[in-house]
């Protein structure tokens, strides 16, 4: 939905959208298909859905209320982060990286965007029948590169075969342990109206990569997955600005307009993008115009949305481009009082549209 400069129609008219999209979230979820989608795997409302409606009726506790991307827990006055993530990227090998490479860095950032130092993983495998030994050998070193480039090492693990075609060659599995040395806590309901909102650095790259990698399509790009270890990047930002940082997501499924859908519903409050300062490659923005997709939807496997206190913005962003992950980082909205509990783009074009979570599955299989 786009609306010009606002006459009071329009505004009435958008008002009213919003207004039936609060009221469908406010909803109890529930789970109308019969069978699971690829839907329910994108990171959007789909998945959201089936998260509170199945998953979290049954495990409900407080580490799951606020739905940040790994637990906090205190084990013998030592306040660490666990998480854990699970990567089927199709194809295996792309450019920048693979499905190896994916796993430690998906779970390592999972960590550092919690606040933690990233210490120990778990690697679990799914092989399929026939997979050739030479790949698993080159995911497996794939994994322990990445690793030692991390700074983290691989403890446990475990390893299933399948029968053939039961599996698509390989799936991981990997769990994660850092440490919070730091005194903070990181949770959506922290936003305040001021806030600045960054990104650091261009999007979707990944999600854009893997597409092209599956050669479906007639497009080539010089372009390569962003896939990479964020917790220097992050302990930079904290160290710049004390008690400054309110939110850290890594924008994978989804990309970064579903974490930010996530963050305005969770402050309940607004959020206010400005569409020529969030950062995209021409490549990537050409490839999206051709797949009609947006480029706030597709994952990224290397960068992260932080909402940091408005006074501290340029410091904060000072400190993101001062690591060579970060050179790319921009200062892309505000978080603001209206609309409550959702996501607006000042468009190019002077007008503004509703971002909404994600819905379907555009990129199916990307991490």
């Amino acid at each position: 939905m786009t609306t010009g400069a606002g006459t009071t129609a329009e505004q009435s008219a958008e008002q009213r959208v919003l207004e039936r999209i609060e009221r469908a979230r406010l909803r109890k979820a529930k789970v109308k298909e019969e069978r699971v989608t690829l839907a329910h795997g994108a990171g959007g409302k789909a998945t959201q859905t089936l998260i509170e409606a199945v998953f979290l009726d049954a495990f409900r506790n407080p580490h799951l209320d606020d739905m940040a991307d790994g637990a906090t827990l205190t084990l013998n006055g030592t306040r660490t982060v666990f998480t854990t993530d699970t990567f089927v990227v199709s194809p295996l090998f792309f450019p920048g990286g693979d499905i190896g490479h994916l796993a430690v860095n998906g779970t390592v950032n999972d960590l550092a965007v919690c606040g933690a130092r990233p210490m120990y993983l778990s690697a679990g495998f799914i092989l399929e029948e026939g997979f050739p030994v030479a790949d698993l050998r080159r995911v497996v070193e794939s994994m322990a590169t990445a690793a030692a480039a991390a700074g983290v090492t691989v403890v446990t693990g475990d390893t299933k075969v399948v029968q053939r075609g039961k599996a698509d060659g390989c799936y991981i599995n990997t769990a994660g342990i850092g440490v919070l040395e730091r005194d903070l806590t990181l949770t959506a309901s922290a936003a305040r109206p001021g806030d600045a909102v960054l990104v650091s650095g261009p999007i979707g790259d990944h999600g854009v990569t893997i597409m092209l990698a599956r050669g479906e399509l007639d497009i080539e790009a010089d372009l390569a997955s962003d896939t990479a270890p964020l917790h220097e990047p992050v302990a930079a930002l904290l160290d710049a600005v004390p008690g400054g940082v309110r939110v850290l997501r890594d924008a994978t499924r989804g990309g970064v307009a579903t974490v930010l859908n996530e963050v305005a519903q969770t402050a309940r409050l607004g959020i206010v993008l400005d569409e020529a300062a969030v950062p995209v490659k021409p490549v990537v923005n050409g490839a999206c115009e051709l797949l009609g997709i947006d480029p706030l939807y597709v994952a990224c496997e290397g960068r992260f949305v932080a909402v940091v206190d408005g006074e501290h913005a340029e410091t904060a962003l000072a400190a993101l481009r001062g690591h060579p992950s970060g050179e790319g980082a921009a200062i892309a909205g505000r978080v603001a009082d209206e609309p409550p509990g959702a996501v607006l783009l000042k468009t190019s074009f002077g007008g503004t549209r509703i971002v909404d979570m994600l819905v379907g599955d555009p990129l199916p299989r990307i991490c």
